[in-house]
């Protein structure tokens, strides 16, 4: 018989177990079920709005649902996931129902890849899809671009650790004030980042102008390394909003490329865009960059 456990931390053990079910299920997959924030906060520790759920049959743990309710504005987010080896019994309803209660009835879910499965179950919990993230990418072997070029009196340097922190918080929240996961990111998320194995600060650029206590951030480019995949990442790219139509986002974007291909010597680069961003799928599609997969979010009816 199933049992579902709501915790508010996992640790121990039972963290060790999630890890292995989200691991063994994008083995089989192909793509994860959970994303990077999601494993993030569940190694994070308790924190206020985030709910773990584990749907359990003796001591076998069969699935996983994480709900994360610390955006002040939005409903809920939520990702799930069940072992491969226990599919097409259901659990992954019993565990969105879970997640549905959890949240009061008031949530946003993943599917990420837009697997038929995944698109299924949302139809079946009543969901409606209302928001399309693709994932683009471009080969970097041979890259031509055009020389960078920002706007008179901006340059381009790396981010400082233990420097820069507060001003990239505050562009972040300017530049994604209507992107409900990114804008909100906090000190606490942008440390939890900064000890990652990944994170690089040498491919980290930031586009500033003045100097010293009169410097302002206009932008940066935050590439990411999968070293395992051999994958180079645009991070995160954002423009605060004065400082829009500067043609900092290009810039931005090929100072980057170049880094991930000639430092990094990486052979394919990828981002994530929302799809009704039309400026930014513009950009990044003149830049080289194809749609190579899509995830898709469901929410309930408001």
């Amino acid at each position: 018989m199933t049992e579902v456990v709501v915790r508010d931390e996992v640790t121990g053990g039972e963290l060790a177990e999630v890890r292995a079910l989200i691991d063994a299920a994008a083995a089989v997959d192909g793509r994860g079920a959970v994303s990077e924030q999601g494993r993030l906060l569940l190694a994070g520790g308790a924190r206020e709005g985030v709910r773990h759920v584990l749907l359990r049959e003796g001591d076998a743990l069969l699935g996983y649902g994480l709900l994360d309710g610390t955006d002040p504005v939005e409903a809920p987010s939520a990702e799930l996931v069940v072992d491969p080896a226990h599919r097409g019994r259901r659990l992954g309803y019993q565990l969105g129902e879970a997640l549905l209660g959890a949240s009061g009835h008031r949530l946003r879910i993943w599917a990420h890849g837009g697997l038929p499965a995944a698109r299924h179950l949302a139809r079946m919990l009543g969901l409606s899809l209302f928001r399309e993230l693709r994932q683009l990418r471009r080969p970097l072997a041979d890259l031509r671009l055009p020389d960078p070029r920002p706007a008179e009196g901006v340059r381009v340097r790396t981010f400082v650790p233990g420097r820069d922190e507060e001003a990239w918080l505050a562009v972040n929240a300017a530049a994604f004030a209507h992107h409900p996961e990114q804008g909100s990111l906090t000190r606490r998320d942008l440390e939890a980042r900064k000890a990652e194995p990944w994170f690089d600060p040498a491919g980290f650029f930031l586009a500033v102008r003045g100097e010293g206590e009169e410097e302002r951030l206009l932008g940066f480019h935050w590439t990411k390394v999968h070293a395992a995949e051999q994958l180079g990442e645009v991070y995160v790219l954002g423009i605060a909003p004065e400082a829009q139509g500067l043609g900092l986002g290009r810039a931005l974007t090929t100072i980057g490329l170049r880094h991930l291909a000639g430092e990094r010597g990486l052979p394919t680069a990828m981002l994530y865009v929302d799809a009704d961003n039309t400026a930014a799928v513009r950009l990044y599609e003149g830049l080289g960059f194809a749609t190579y997969e899509t995830d898709l979010m469901y929410r309930t009816e408001t």
